[in-house]
């Protein structure tokens, strides 16, 4: 499903210098021995995940597709970013299903809040709050004006038909709240980060109200475990892309730009970036991950990367088979001189403007690329996708020396805000 090209990485140093610390690390994460290894329940989640939940998921999802015009998935980072990544990149940013996936609790803005009140107003819709401990500020704000709006609207009892909530097993406000109204819950497994969870619960209920089919998806995963369990860095192309990202840190460059040629493929990046960002920056260490999405950007920012300081790399996600394609027409007066490229497809031209890129970036602009090439962008791609990140990421980061599975960082800003606002014991 995933091949890696590192003929364009620029590599100051060969692969094989790193097998024995690769071989090292792979036996610290199947050992779970190394540091943060409370949280490495994902690695053997695609084969050990709760397969009675899984059921209950789907049928769910089933229910709320029959009842329901919207549904507002409420949850901020890990809690809604895979799954937004997911639906996009399989059903487009403009989905025949019938069910409409709104995003909320991933902001302050009144401004954004207010438009999806004003757009919901005379349509259907259900919530799925997703918050291990029920106090995660931006998604319980929400969650308190959109369910006042469900049991005004509904009432109490039909209101609680349409919550799901998506949390802790036992503990937490959510879960407290979630079991004394009697919604439908869900559980985020304690073993789990939340940039990790997207083929947990987390991502998964909302991915199956999208229509997608998530057994597909968590079989992508199986499968790319299975394949990705190879301690010999020569042959594991997951434990290639993680190498190849730590030599060229070496090499002084600050910055990884993860470049798609899919505007549905927008939402991975954002996925990515949280993924290898809250990983990997920590202790003054760590790679910037940023993103593009061309040939759109090639038009803002390719002037910056072809010429610019040399401070980024880009890796290129190639999605091998489109899901749809369009033909070129030829026109009697090609005033526009298009006329050669008629009778091609349009997938056939990005494609080319991507080879041409990629040559122009390397060997003009000196700009270290990887290449990564997915068959498919379907479910079960998707799920082999996110499991080959996952790996690479937790390997990537354990080659720098910190912990790939905890945030200590992100709690500065959240005391300095507490305090700001007058939260009690802040």
């Amino acid at each position: 499903m995933i091949k890696v090209n590192l003929s364009n990485a620029l590599l100051k140093e060969d692969l094989s210098n790193y097998k024995d610390q690769v071989a090292t690390l792979h036996n610290v994460l199947k050992d779970k021995t190394g540091a943060g290894n409370d949280f490495l329940g994902w690695m053997d989640w695609p084969v050990d995940y709760d397969k009675e939940e899984l059921e209950r998921i789907i049928s769910v999802a089933a229910k709320i597709r029959e009842e329901v015009d919207v549904l507002l998935v409420c949850g901020i980072g890990g809690s809604y970013l895979g799954a937004r990544a997911a639906i996009e990149a399989i059903n487009g940013l403009f989905p025949t299903n019938k069910v409409q996936i709104i995003y909320v609790g991933n902001t302050f803005s009144s401004n954004y809040i207010s438009q999806v009140i004003e757009y919901i107003k005379d349509k259907e819709f259900a919530i799925n709050c997703i918050s291990k401990s029920g106090t995660t500020t931006e998604t319980s704000i929400a969650f308190r004006i959109f369910k006042e709006i469900a049991e005004e609207r509904y009432g109490k009892e039909k209101a609680r038909e349409r919550i799901i909530a998506t949390t802790d097993k036992e503990k937490g406000a959510l879960k407290t709240l979630a079991t004394n109204m009697g919604y439908e819950t869900f559980v985020i497994p304690d073993d789990i980060g939340g940039r990790y969870s997207v083929l947990t619960a987390v991502g998964l209920f909302p991915i199956a109200v999208a229509g997608i089919d998530v057994r597909a998806m968590l079989q992508g995963a199986a499968d790319a475990r299975a394949k990705y369990d190879d301690p010999d860095l020569m042959t594991n192309e997951c434990y290639q892309y993680a190498t190849a990202r730590h030599i060229l840190a070496k090499q002084g460059y600050k910055a990884e730009m993860f470049v798609t040629y899919e505007l549905q493929l927008a939402m991975v990046a954002e996925w990515w970036k949280q993924l290898f960002g809250e990983s990997e920056g920590k202790e003054n260490k760590g790679t910037l991950p940023t993103s593009g999405t061309f040939s759109t950007d090639l038009h803002s920012l390719g002037q910056f990367i072809q010429e610019g300081s040399k401070v980024l790399y880009e890796t290129v996600l190639r999605i091998e088979k489109p899901q749809s394609d369009l033909e070129i027409p030829s026109d009697p007066d090609n005033l526009d001189n298009l006329n050669y490229l008629a009778g091609k497809t349009v997938d056939y031209v990005n494609k080319k403007a991507c080879e041409g890129t990629i040559d122009a970036h390397t060997n003009v602009g000196g700009v270290p690329n990887i290449v990564i090439d997915l068959e498919k962008m379907d479910a079960y791609g998707f799920g082999y996708m996110v499991f080959f990140f996952e790996k690479a990421c937790a390997l990537s980061v354990y080659m720098l020396g910190v912990n790939p599975f905890n945030q200590p960082g992100v709690e500065v800003y959240k005391k300095n805000m507490f305090k700001l606002l007058g939260k009690p014991g802040a």
